[in-house]
């Protein structure tokens, strides 16, 4: 008897799995026989060129760091895209199993710090802001997983999963890449401006997220008892 294939018990609803352009990326990709696992390792790099250009930022004139936001923009951008297409090459390929769950998260939670700390030593930031918000992802993600392996499900709800934390990273390389010079002002003492505002937001999110998801994840538990 044949056996049956590898479904993962949870994903990410995610709209843009709809796309024609997507959908098609994925297609091209399964034809050409790439490993959804060398997707999702890809992805790591994308973030590591974010991470680069983040960090160049400190060593360069005003009009080349522009570029450089724009480049970690790029960067974070296609980390995105390379988690969108693991998960719908592993599907369509029938190739989806529980390697490749794990190289699904592994890659997630390395490319979240590497962005994020990074996002830490850029001017107008803190390194303290970065570690957190590093930390508070990782545990954002922790709680969704533990909802899994207690019974409950992966819950995927709240302000500040990855999607929108990194939504937030991006808007901010835009920010810093085209607004005008007397806009990126500090907002807070200690010379916080927009990168080390964003981090601060990310933080919040992230541990009302945790808090939500715990909360449902309880009560679904309760629920079965």
């Amino acid at each position: 008897m044949a056996e049956a294939p590898y479904e993962a018990p949870d994903r990410r609803p995610l709209t843009s799995r709809g796309f024609a352009v997507f959908q098609a990326l994925a297609t091209t990709l399964v034809r050409r026989g790439v490993s959804p696992n060398v997707i999702s390792t890809c992805s790591i790099a994308f973030a590591m060129v974010a991470a680069g250009a983040l960090l160049g930022t400190l060593s360069c004139d005003a009009a080349f760091e522009r570029g450089l936001w724009l480049v970690a923009a790029g960067g974070i951008q296609l980390r995105l895209v390379a988690n969108l297409l693991d998960g719908m090459v592993a599907v369509e390929s029938g190739q989806a199993s529980p390697l490749g769950e794990l190289f699904n998260e592994i890659p997630d939670r390395i490319s979240d710090i590497t962005v994020l700390v990074a996002l830490g030593f850029v001017s107008g930031s803190h390194v303290h802001l970065g570690y957190s918000a590093a930390l508070l992802s990782v545990f954002v993600a922790y709680v969704r997983a533990m909802g899994g392996l207690a019974g409950a499900g992966q819950v995927f709800s709240g302000l500040m999963g990855k999607p929108h934390r990194m939504f937030i990273v991006t808007v901010l390389c835009l920010f810093q890449g085209f607004a005008p010079a007397s806009w990126q002002v500090a907002l807070l003492p200690h010379d916080i401006a927009a990168p080390g505002f964003a981090l601060g937001v990310i933080c919040l999110g992230c541990l009302v997220t945790a808090f939500g998801r715990l909360s449902q994840i309880a009560d679904k538990l309760s629920a079965t008892q």
